[in-house]
């Protein structure tokens, strides 16, 4: 399973509704595991970003997930898709 980043904003209608946020979370990881998404980490982040999400899984699972998480208009991501150091080290070794 890959693990991908997520890094968060509320839209207008998100922090308009911020005070449902932590039940929207918790409704998101239930919906996110059944999915086949784990949850590693979230939280609530001051300054550029609101949120940090932190999760693994298979592409698939990733894209559709957060696919349907923005469909609710609440949030807009940036997911990146990263690399532990031993993963970094294969691709290293893998070097012409």
């Amino acid at each position: 399973m890959a693990t991908f980043i997520s890094l968060v904003n509320w839209t207008d209608q998100g922090i308009r509704n911020v005070k449902d946020s932590p039940d929207r979370y918790e409704a998101f990881k239930a919906v996110a595991e059944k999915a086949g998404v784990k949850v590693k980490g979230f939280y609530y982040t001051m300054g550029r970003y609101d949120m940090v999400l932190i999760t693994e899984a298979s592409d698939e699972a990733a894209m559709a997930t957060m696919l349907k998480l923005c469909s609710f208009g609440n949030l807009r991501t940036e997911t990146m898709r990263s690399f532990s150091v031993d993963e970094m080290r294969k691709f290293i070794d893998k070097m012409p």
